[in-house]
């Protein structure tokens, strides 16, 4: 044995190359790609329809006009024109092709007043149903 260190520098580069996995030509195309097949476009963060916070939620009460409801919530997204005692407020936000965050909440009216709410976000104390 002339030198232990060169000795240990031959085995390394020979196990080295059992950690290939597959055959060399493989691993070769793989390095040969096409570096723009890596660059991938910015996504921007889109936020869609009413903002909803439970705050916002908290401050609705049974009873309230349609007026008030507008005032706390903001115009409703969706108002069925075949069902005028209903309004939907929907809520995404997504983020690179993916939803981060979806809300809807649905107020119902008996004629002019706040009757219920429905949804992922309620009211922490529940509205009562007022009875004429």
């Amino acid at each position: 044995m002339r030198n232990p260190l060169f000795l240990f520098a031959i085995l390394t580069l020979a196990l080295s190359g059992c950690s290939l996995n597959g055959n060399l030509k493989d691993t070769l195309k793989d390095s040969l790609r096409n570096p723009l097949d890596k660059i991938q476009p910015y996504k921007l963060e889109i936020p869609q329809g009413n903002v909803i916070t439970q705050e916002m939620v908290d401050k609705l009460k049974a009873g309230m006009t349609r007026a008030q409801v507008r005032f706390v919530l903001g115009t409703p997204l969706v108002v069925d024109a075949f069902r005028t005692n209903r309004w939907d407020f929907v809520y995404t936000l997504q983020k690179g092709g993916k939803t981060l965050e979806s809300r809807r909440i649905t107020i119902l009216f008996d004629g002019d007043l706040l009757q219920a709410v429905e949804g992922n976000v309620v009211a922490a104390k529940p509205v009562v149903e007022v009875k004429p």
